[in-house]
Order: structure tokens, then C-alpha cells, then sequence
């Protein structure tokens, strides 16, 4: 499954609680930035978010003759959003708690 039928299944079951959308994460990239280091397979995307934090993500492959410069971007930004998804996870589920406490 994807992110669009996962959504799509979240909303068909109703589950509206509080939670990350995929367009809350994108709402929070304010820029990328990617860098192939010389010699190499590895790719690395740096996303700014709106906050002025960043965050990275890396691809690489095995055999040097598999790289393509825009997959590896790809899969790099892919994994940096990863980690947007979880720190903003986080810091719902933080505020949710805040809200909780009397």
C-alpha cells in the first residue's frame, strides 16, 4: 500500500482523532537540498522545515552501475520525510498528553 490508500483507508474508517497527514508533513518542508558525494552511490536530501530544523535522508547502491541520480534523490527525500513523520508524531502526541495532565 501507499501513503494515498493508506489515508484513503484512515478516512474511510472514520479515524478522525488527532493525528499526522501526509499534507501536514509537507506543509512543514519549507526547502530541500541533495548532494551525491563523488565516487559514490550516496545521496543525501536535507529538508528544511519551517521551523529552521533539518532533517536528512540517505540512499546508496550496491553496485555502481544501478545508480541513477534520480531515483537516489528519491528514495533519499522518502526517508528524510520519514523522520519528519515521526518527529511530528511526537510532539502531537506530547501535546496531547500537555492537554491531558489537570
Amino acid at each position: 500500500m501507499n501513503e494515498q490508500q493508506i489515508e484513503q483507508e484512515i478516512q474511510d474508517k472514520g479515524l478522525t482523532a488527532a493525528r499526522v497527514t501526509p499534507e501536514l508533513v509537507d506543509a512543514v518542508i519549507v526547502g530541500e537540498d541533495y548532494h551525491v558525494f563523488p565516487g559514490t552511490t550516496l545521496t543525501v536530501c536535507c529538508l528544511k522545515l519551517r521551523n529552521g530544523f533539518t532533517v536528512t535522508g540517505e540512499s546508496a547502491c550496491a553496485s555502481p552501475e544501478n545508480f541513477d541520480a534520480e531515483l537516489g534523490r528519491k528514495i533519499a527525500r522518502k526517508n528524510a520525510r520519514d523522520k519528519i513523520l515521526a518527529l511530528e508524531g511526537y510532539a502531537l502526541c506530547e501535546r496531547l498528553w500537555i492537554s491531558r495532565q489537570p
